[in-house]
C-alpha cells in the first residue's frame, strides 16, 4: 500500500514562488511514475508535470519554463518547484503515483496566487 502526503502549499502573491513536496510511504520503485496534478474550482483535474521512472519529464504547456518537477527515490519524495506564479495557477495540487494500472493519490494541498 502506498500513501502520499503533500506539503508546501499556501498563499503567495503573483510572481512569487512555492515548493511543493510529496512524501511517499510504502514500497516505492524507481520504475514508478510520479507526478503532480491540479484542480481549480469548477474545472477538471489536469496534469501539471510527471516524471516517469525511466523516461522524459512531461510538463503541461501552461507551466513550461516556470515549474520544475524532481524526485529523490532514496527519500521517496517528489517535488514541484513553482516560480513566476500566476493567479490562474490557483488550485488544489495533488501528488500522484502510477504503477502499471494502479493510481495512488495524495489528499491535496491548496495553492492560492493573489493578484
Amino acid at each position: 500500500q502506498v500513501q502520499l502526503v503533500e506539503s508546501g502549499g499556501g498563499l503567495v502573491q503573483e510572481g512569487g514562488s512555492l515548493r511543493l513536496s510529496c512524501a511517499a510511504s510504502g514500497s516505492i520503485f524507481s520504475s514508478d511514475t510520479m507526478g503532480w496534478y491540479r484542480q481549480a474550482p469548477g474545472k477538471q483535474r489536469e496534469l501539471v508535470a510527471r516524471v516517469p521512472g525511466g523516461g522524459a519529464t512531461i510538463y503541461a504547456d501552461s507551466v513550461k519554463g516556470r515549474f520544475t518537477i524532481s524526485r529523490d527515490n532514496a527519500k521517496k519524495t517528489v517535488y514541484l518547484q513553482m516560480n513566476s506564479l500566476k493567479p490562474e495557477d490557483t488550485a488544489v495540487y495533488y501528488c500522484n503515483l502510477a504503477r502499471f494500472s494502479y493510481l495512488y493519490w495524495g489528499q491535496g494541498t491548496q495553492v492560492t496566487v493573489s493578484s
